[in-house]
């Protein structure tokens, strides 16, 4: 409006005029359901189609861009009675208003559509849908509940999915009519059998693919009731990947095809075996590694002075056992000697003093001293001669033979006399010489 004149109306330009009625036009008619009879029809080479729709009074420009149009599934004539979804179009460049339609069926396909469309907003508004309504599916489930046909190639499918990922789980079917009058009592029915039993850790509400009016079970409001009222998180898997159904929309979780849904369930479990896998691979390099690295170790010790020549190994021991017989000797000899000498020395004061007491109290500390002697000496011979068995048993453990009582033997090459360490060191035919705890034998290598 004019500032200085209000009544003087605001000069517009034609763009300006026009954009203000796509934006009131495009704000307010969004949202179109529309029936109506096809005329006009016209598919242009990017696949775009173009018609209008009329009835007795008036008509309107539409058209159904090709992403949309590879959805419909029935082709489409002149003269068809048709239900769209469509949303409101200005098109500036020639001022003229179309319907963008972003779905279409037949009249008694359309008439159905819209039914579920008014349900899937009742349900919206209740809640069904809400994210935060969601339940997390468990983690590792170990018995699953299958709302299906009994008959159909969706059971066996799943079969075959989890058979190959899951090990010990258990799958209880609750069999069903997926279509047809009936179905979807039965499949709410099922829904809330599994909840009232608790016998699974989570069910998938499935079938295979069909028409609009074969997936009609899983759009029926009791099914949705069921889904949301179920305390047992649930996945749906309705149709083909391109199918959706309000119970997809209800559900926690929508899985493409059933097939899907059962790779869902078993995912973590999956991956769990995978890493488990992974790791056992791991731990057995690592076990091979080490084995072959203290095979090394042995291999070299054995090649050891130590262990090549018995001599090497004994003669240490054999030196320290000679000296301490000579030792032993030696301190026999001088307690020997002492014992003789104090024995004359008392004899010589015997001899002199001879009285009666002197010689009693001489033979009984003579006595003594024997009975000292005789035990210093026995002490002296049993720890010389437990030293003795200690040498003798260390040596007998080092001894290569005592090995060989154990089971294990030595394998000699026949023509040179080497120790066999190794499968690589010998050939088909090579005699060999095996040496055992009680004697040798020879072979011949097959």
């Amino acid at each position: 409006m004019n500032a200085k004149n209000p009544t003087t109306p605001e000069v517009l330009t034609v763009s300006e005029l026009t954009q203000a009625i796509k934006v009131q036009l495009e704000s307010c008619f969004s949202h179109i359901l529309m029936k109506g009879e096809i005329s006009n029809l016209k598919l242009q080479s990017s696949g775009h189609m173009y018609f209008s729709l009329k009835d007795e009074h008036a008509q309107i420009a539409c058209v159904m861009f090709r992403q949309d149009l590879l959805k419909v599934r029935v082709p489409l004539k002149v003269g068809d009675q048709v239900v769209v979804k469509a949303e409101m179009n200005v098109y500036p460049a020639k001022g003229n208003y179309q319907l963008i339609v972003k779905e279409i069926s037949l009249v008694g396909l359309g008439e159905l559509l819209l039914k579920l469309e008014l349900l899937k907003q009742k349900l919206y508004q209740l809640g069904y849908f809400a994210p935060e309504k969601k339940k997390p599916l468990p983690h590792f489930p170990k018995r699953i509940g299958i709302v299906t046909s009994p008959t159909g190639a969706v059971i066996r499918d799943i079969i075959n999915v989890l058979s190959r990922r899951l090990k010990g789980f258990h799958l209880i079917l609750n069999p069903v009519r997926v279509q047809g009058d009936g179905a979807a009592a039965e499949i709410a029915q099922a829904i809330d059998q599994f909840n009232q039993s608790k016998l699974v850790d989570v069910i998938i509400v499935c079938r295979g693919g069909g028409s609009v009016e074969d997936l009609m079970p899983f759009n029926d409001e009791r099914v949705a009731e069921a889904i949301f009222r179920s305390v047992i998180p649930i996945i749906s898997a309705v149709g083909h990947e391109t199918d959706t159904s309000i119970s997809d929309f209800v559900a926690d979780i929508r899985a493409p095809t059933p097939s899907a849904a059962a790779e869902i369930v078993s995912y973590e479990t999956a991956e769990l075996l995978g890493q488990l896998t992974k790791c056992r691979r791991q731990m057995q390099q690592h076990l091979i590694k080490n084995v072959s690295k203290s095979r090394s170790d042995l291999t070299r010790i054995l090649r050891q002075p130590l262990f090549t020549s018995s001599l090497a190994l004994l003669a240490p021991s054999m030196q320290r056992l000679d000296g301490y017989k000579e030792y032993l000797d030696q301190n026999m000899h001088h307690l020997l000697q002492k014992a003789r000498q104090d024995f004359q020395r008392i004899k010589r004061s015997i001899e002199l003093l001879k009285p009666e007491r002197r010689i009693q109290e001489n033979a009984l500390h003579l006595k003594q001293i024997d009975k000292a002697i005789h035990t210093t000496m026995q002490r002296i011979i049993v720890l010389s001669k437990r030293d003795l068995e200690q040498l003798i048993a260390h040596l007998s453990s080092l001894n290569p033979k005592s090995v060989l009582q154990k089971g294990y033997s030595i394998l000699f090459h026949q023509k040179d006399g080497h120790v066999i360490t190794s499968i690589k060191a010998v050939k088909a035919g090579d005699p060999v010489r095996a040496l055992l705890s009680d004697g040798e034998v020879t072979a011949q290598i097959t």
